[in-house]
């Protein structure tokens, strides 16, 4: 029975869209930060800021990207399907307003108050 109901969910996985994480540190955090920064934010359209509301309790900051040729890499020929990803900036920060503070100081673009 154990063996069965392992080949079921194995043929359920086989036939869904899974996700995939991964976890940025050190240099290529900071690389991807800075074109992040620099080069994709620019690209959307209409971009006044980013959100502030979506901080959590820890003082990490959460976005969505709904389509991912924002990104400058991403040639628009090769894509057979317009994906959106999610971005988690996990900091050490205490509070939501030191969060901000570092956040801001590093170069995310948050709108003025």
């Amino acid at each position: 029975l154990h063996l069965s109901i392992r080949r079921q969910r194995q043929m359920c996985i086989r036939d869904r869209s899974l996700g995939l994480k991964v976890t940025l540190r050190k240099e290529k955090m900071y690389t991807f930060l800075d074109r992040f920064i620099n080069l994709t934010l620019p690209r959307i359209r209409d971009f006044q800021g980013l959100d502030t509301t979506k901080f959590d309790s820890d003082g990490n900051y959460n976005l969505g990207i709904k389509d991912q040729l924002i990104f400058p890499e991403i040639e628009y020929e090769q894509v057979d399907q317009i994906l959106g990803l999610n971005i988690s900036i996990v900091t050490t920060a205490k509070s939501i307003e030191e969060s901000k503070s570092l956040l801001t100081q590093i170069g995310l673009p948050f709108p003025k108050v």
